[in-house]
């Protein structure tokens, strides 16, 4: 089985922002959240660096082939890095750039380009409709991540409409555990939106591994726009505070409820077509201590 992850992020220096103020990488996995310490990476990350080498041994160890790097603005901007990322790594990594308001974004290089679209000021994303445009143009393809529930599905679906051939991943499983989810999740009923769901063991993580309520989740979904249309995402590193990187998929290998097929779809095969991976690796497992 080819795995594909769909949703990682990466930085060489993490300067960003939230609500509250700066985001900064400190020591030891943490960083500066607005002025509140948190744990942003697993603590063996010493220097503030979420390097593309550790995505790619955690990788090699987990088996999955290929990744997809988005962007936060909590990270800050990481477009030059990316791009030496994907000259290191050109067959397993895709990247994206930064889409944020009022200030210029990258296209060329780049595979596709990532909207927090949570986090406009402008919460109408017709009023932003150029990026979209942009994105079509140039054959890229759009990540997203919406605000919670239907606020923002109307102004999406209104873009799906007139950019029809346009990709779009929709992140976070669509924010799955706030009410009104299932409608960002019928929006992956048109031909080119997909669903990803990078960060679904994050808003499942009260009821920890191995998050039998994220696998009925997944088929819900899977009831509104079918497994073709659904895509595996870890949030790495992020997630990696409470689980390892393979724990974030092998509770779907594991699960009785979905079937082999099935999970091959999730795991890569849909993510292989929407994102372009050819010619990725099949990585062979290695034998570990236990």
């Amino acid at each position: 089985m080819i795995i594909i992850d769909a949703h990682t992020h990466l930085w060489k220096k993490q300067d960003g922002y939230n609500q509250n103020g700066r985001v900064f990488a400190l020591t030891d996995g943490r960083s500066n959240f607005g002025g509140e310490i948190r744990q942003m990476m697993p603590p063996y990350m010493l220097n503030g660096e979420n390097s593309a080498e550790m995505l790619v041994s955690n990788m090699d160890y987990a088996c999955v082939s290929g990744a997809v790097v988005t962007q936060e603005v909590m990270d800050g901007r990481q477009d030059s890095y990316l791009l030496s990322v994907k000259e290191k790594y050109p067959e397993r990594i895709k990247i994206c750039s930064l889409y944020d308001e009022g200030e210029s974004y990258g296209v060329d290089g780049f595979d596709g380009i990532k909207l927090c679209a949570c986090k406009l000021r402008e919460q109408d994303l017709t009023k932003h409709f150029e990026v979209f445009e942009t994105a079509y143009k140039n054959g890229k393809f759009i990540s997203i991540d919406l605000a919670d529930g239907d606020k923002q599905t109307a102004s999406l679906r209104e873009i799906i409409q007139q950019l029809p051939d346009l990709k779009i991943a929709i992140g976070h499983f669509g924010m799955v555990t706030t009410d009104g989810w299932r409608e960002q999740i019928k929006l992956a009923r048109n031909k080119n939106v997909f669903i990803e769901s990078g960060g679904i063991t994050w808003l499942f993580n009260s009821e920890f591994y191995p998050y039998p309520s994220a696998i009925k989740a997944i088929n819900d979904a899977a009831e509104i726009c079918g497994f073709d249309k659904l895509m595996w995402g870890s949030d790495y590193p992020r997630t990696m505070v409470e689980i390892t990187y393979k724990m974030s998929f092998d509770f779907i290998t594991k699960s009785k409820e979905i079937s082999e097929g099935d999970k091959a779809r999730l795991l890569g095969e849909n993510a292989a077509g929407f994102y372009g991976f050819e010619g990725v690796p099949e990585i062979t497992p290695i034998k570990h201590m236990l």
